[in-house]
């Protein structure tokens, strides 16, 4: 018996190998690792001002549920999607300052000390009568879907220095800019089409120093975005044809032959360079094999030569889907890669999807990544109430180059 209980205590000590040395590098003790994320976080309400006011004062169950999520995972660099975006920052410096620093279920709080969000499309009014209903004045009718300006935005932590400086953002980039765009047929008059920005929130490239650069440090760039979902539209599927055309952004800005057309809000024109180092991060808003998006443009970012796809998976996202059923037992696609906890009802929900990301460049050397989706009795596993996706992590091994 004793020489059964030895050797089960010698296993578990060499399974806990490979996580202490992981421990040991993202504290110093090898090559730096940086855990890159991805969450769409749900914190979107349906008033200005209403998410602040909720905020203030560290009352809400939602936002410290998520906070909760982003210290288990103890997250150094993670887009946030669907943040109400205000100009002052005043909703990001409180889920900073009384959220995310504060811990969180007996966790430790996460001083993120570096922060870059801007403005959004959502929201904003285009003058246009983008749905046909006879007004202008409408949430469908602003550059994004939202009721105000801002509602839906993305903020960007980090523990590591953002160089603003080098910030590109392309929200103003004009969709029928692009060569090839998926203009829906029929549903968008000439004026409006010339006006309509691509992004339905935005795109960003935040430039990440990481690491001493006289000792082999990195610039990694965050490369954002939040494309609309392929849904709530008719025949035209206009929001079909955009989620693509957001996606393919991507594609063409990582291929700089393709990228002589997309120009950023400061008036520079191209794509990132060759050599250049990035994660792609966002809720794209799109499965792979699974849902109703036209899924060209995402097969084209997977397969395209500088992304690499750690495929991140969860046995939670697997369990939901076979405990959840209905419309899941339609799908084709890898259940453990699912992101998304969406309606199962045969004929009116997608099922679960994967539809965030984490995407490193092909000359990134890449360690654990996974998708926090925990099995019922796992801790945390009451904390994903929170928002209807799970966060999406990748950690990145910055060894010198």
């Amino acid at each position: 018996m004793k020489r059964y209980y030895w050797l089960g205590s010698l296993l578990c000590l060499l399974a806990s190998v490979p996580f202490v040395l992981h421990l040991a590098n993202r504290r110093g003790g090898g090559p730096p690792v940086v855990r890159f994320g991805s969450f769409n976080v749900a914190l979107n309400r349906p008033q200005p001002g209403a998410l602040l006011q909720e905020l203030r004062g560290g009352g809400s169950e939602a936002a410290r549920q998520i906070a909760a999520i982003v210290q288990r995972l103890q997250l150094d660099v993670v887009l946030l999607n669907e943040v109400d975006h205000d100009d002052a920052g005043a909703v990001v410096e409180v889920l900073q300052r009384e959220y995310f620093a504060k811990g969180q279920d007996g966790l430790r709080g996460i001083e993120f000390g570096f922060v870059f969000t801007a403005p959004v499309n959502t929201g904003s009014a285009s003058g246009f009568d983008l749905d046909g209903d006879g007004r202008s004045d409408g949430p469908a009718d602003a550059f994004g879907y939202g009721a105000f300006p801002g509602q839906y935005g993305m903020v960007l932590l980090s523990r590591h220095p953002i160089l603003r400086e080098q910030v590109r953002t392309f929200r103003e980039l004009r969709w029928s800019a692009m060569p090839g765009a998926l203009r829906p047929d029929g549903h968008y008059q000439d004026a409006a089409w010339a006006a309509l920005r691509l992004s339905s929130k935005s795109h960003w490239d935040v430039p990440i120093g990481i690491g001493d650069p006289a000792r082999g440090g990195r610039v990694v760039h965050a490369l954002c975005s939040h494309p609309t979902p392929p849904a709530f539209d008719g025949p035209a599927d206009h929001n079909g044809c955009r989620n693509h055309d957001e996606i393919r952004f991507w594609v063409d800005y990582l291929t700089p032959a393709q990228a002589g057309w997309i120009v950023d809000d400061r008036g520079v024109a191209g794509g990132l360079a060759e050599g250049e180092a990035f994660v792609v991060l966002g809720d794209l808003n799109c499965d792979p094999v699974d849902g109703d998006a036209q899924r060209a443009s995402l097969h084209a970012l997977l397969a395209h030569p500088r992304v690499q796809d750690p495929a991140p998976q969860s046995r939670g996202g697997e369990d939901a889907s076979k405990r959840q059923f209905g419309q899941n037992s339609k799908h084709l696609g890898p259940a453990d890669r699912d992101t998304g906890d969406f309606d199962d009802t045969v004929g009116t929900g997608p099922g679960n999807l994967r539809v965030d990301y984490v995407l490193p460049s092909r000359d990134l050397e890449l360690g654990r990544s996974g998708v926090f989706w925990p099995l019922a009795f796992e801790a945390g596993a009451k904390s994903v109430a929170a928002s209807d996706h799970r966060a999406v992590w990748v950690d990145v091994v910055l060894s010198s180059r």
